[in-house]
């Protein structure tokens, strides 16, 4: 067999049905439409609608809440710190925040800000800027000698107040 002759199976692809074409065709003059109604016209078909009865999404009830001022934070555990200082991704002699995770490939985008987790073991002695860390990840950071920076939380999303002009009246 060469490449030249490959070929599809037999009706492996059909021709599209050309509606509308004729009565020899069998689908010719209402197009397989029959003849009145909603489904005759063009532009018919409403989605959800039920003819008439209530439609299911409402007859189910709501439920739950989307906090529209929820933070967002970017999470980075000390074992991923410590796989990126041995790859030589990051600096242990520099400052790592945000911006130095986003560029080193930990993170995909710094949201409202970088918390630290426990997850894993740091040998470095690393100086770390973050908005928040868990008591292990402090652990971990203080006990080879490192240091670690908590920032005050800055929203990077429009629309998200600010909580120091918002003041009750």
């Amino acid at each position: 067999m060469k490449l030249n002759e490959l070929r599809d199976n037999s009706n492996a692809n059909r021709d599209r049905v050309r509606v509308g074409r004729g009565i020899g065709s069998g689908t010719g003059k209402t197009a397989g439409r029959g003849h009145n109604g909603q489904n005759s016209r063009s532009g018919s078909g409403m989605k959800g609608f039920e003819g008439g009865q209530m439609p299911l999404y409402r007859r189910l009830p709501k439920r739950g809440f989307s906090n529209p001022f929820t933070k967002r934070y970017a999470v980075v555990n000390l074992g991923q710190l410590q796989a990126a200082i041995d790859r030589k991704k990051l600096d242990p002699k520099k400052v790592i925040n945000g911006d130095v995770l986003l560029a080193a490939g930990l993170i995909k985008r710094v949201e409202d800000g970088v918390r630290v987790l426990g997850k894993g073991e740091l040998k470095a002695k690393v100086t770390v800027e973050a908005v928040g860390a868990s008591k292990g990840a402090v652990a971990g950071i203080e006990k080879v000698g490192g240091a670690l920076t908590l920032l005050k939380i800055e929203s990077t999303r429009p629309g998200t107040p600010d909580p120091e002009s918002s003041q009750s009246t």
